[in-house]
């Protein structure tokens, strides 16, 4: 029980990375509150649904002060929410651009930008950026999604210093998975996903809850002197 009595909010938390996060840190004790665009396809004890488009800026400081309104604090924020909209940079669209740019750059933003003070002001808590393998090494085909992906890790190592700059302990870092299976990879062909288990270090894919326990250690007390750090779950991928 390695979140008793913590409350968290996991963006993107419908399905894949979000729902193996809420039901593992469920299982820790701590009282969840998921949001994302569509409907989840599980129900969990001690896990609430909320409908979030994270790109609005009114409605996440609006959902926001209902969580504080309701359970009186927030101890820890996955900022989970991502999408992607691939193609090669000659032949990327504004739309695809500003798309990815909306939701896994300014959906980040718009959420921390209350609940990093929130935390300030609380006395402490763990905000956790999910980023990508291709943030930290880019990747063909993906200039805007690798871009966001960058981008999550330079808020990660910023916001651990300006939320903890009055001595507070609120601590900010970044988990970096690499090809994970989640419903997107099921259908890659079975080819493309033995090239990827190939490029990898331990010769496999990852598995969401690995993910999961790599976000439960960082959102819990056991890493409480780890802040602005990446954390890689990407089984030595290389790129």
């Amino acid at each position: 029980m390695r979140l008793q009595g913590k409350t968290a909010i996991i963006t993107g938390g419908a399905r894949g990375l979000g729902e193996s996060m809420a039901k593992l840190f469920a299982d820790n004790g701590a009282k969840i509150i998921t949001c994302d665009m569509g409907d989840p396809l599980y129900t969990y004890e001690n896990v609430e649904f909320y409908k979030l488009d994270v790109t609005d800026s009114e409605a996440c400081k609006k959902f926001s002060e209902y969580v504080i309104e309701k359970y009186k604090k927030i101890d820890i924020l996955v900022n989970n929410a991502g999408i992607t909209k691939d193609g090669m940079t000659r032949k990327m669209t504004d739309e695809m651009w500003n798309a990815v740019i909306a939701v896994n750059l300014n959906g980040v933003f718009n959420m921390t930008r209350t609940i990093g003070p929130h935390m300030e002001d609380t006395g402490g808590g763990s905000i956790i950026n999910i980023s990508s393998v291709v943030g930290e090494y880019g990747n063909i085909g993906q200039i805007n999604y690798s871009a966001t992906k960058a981008g999550v890790i330079g808020m990660a190592k910023t916001w651990a210093k300006e939320f903890a700059r009055k001595g507070v302990q609120v601590r900010c870092n970044a988990i970096a998975p690499g090809y994970i299976m989640t419903d997107i990879l099921k259908t890659v062909p079975q080819e493309l996903l033995d090239k990827f288990a190939a490029a990898t270090m331990l010769g496999r894919l990852g598995q969401p809850d690995e993910v999961a326990r790599a976000a439960l250690f960082l959102a819990s007390d056991d890493a409480s002197y780890i802040t602005g750090s990446v954390l890689s779950v990407n089984g030595g991928m290389r790129l």
